[in-house]
């Protein structure tokens, strides 16, 4: 892919075959590895053409370095690339900073 995808054209899907892999963040040092796509919850969009599944994808990058909330351009290497907005959500595990997208 040589431009990312319009936000509402992605869906959970072209996201789960990159499960476990990282991806890269332009000007961030460490890779965010993608650990899960949770799907469920209703349907979005206004009419049955623009309903999609609402999604959330999480990330994990590394502990006590957190990214700040925003939008950020995140690329596979030699792979798709996606503009999302990121934000830090609390993460218990003290081995790791988990992050979150929303799509609804």
């Amino acid at each position: 892919m040589t431009e990312p995808l319009s936000p509402a054209d992605v869906t959970a899907d072209h996201f789960r075959p990159h499960i476990d892999k990282d991806f890269r963040i332009p000007g961030w040092p460490h890779p965010m590895a993608l650990t899960a796509v949770e799907s469920g919850g209703g349907k979005g969009g206004q009419s049955d053409a623009e309903r999609r599944e609402p999604f959330t994808l999480i990330f994990r990058g590394p502990p006590r370095e957190v990214m700040r909330e925003g939008f950020y351009t995140l690329q596979l290497d030699d792979g798709p690339w996606f503009n999302l907005y990121i934000m830090p959500i609390h993460t218990a595990a003290s081995d790791r900073q988990d992050y979150q997208a929303l799509f609804n």
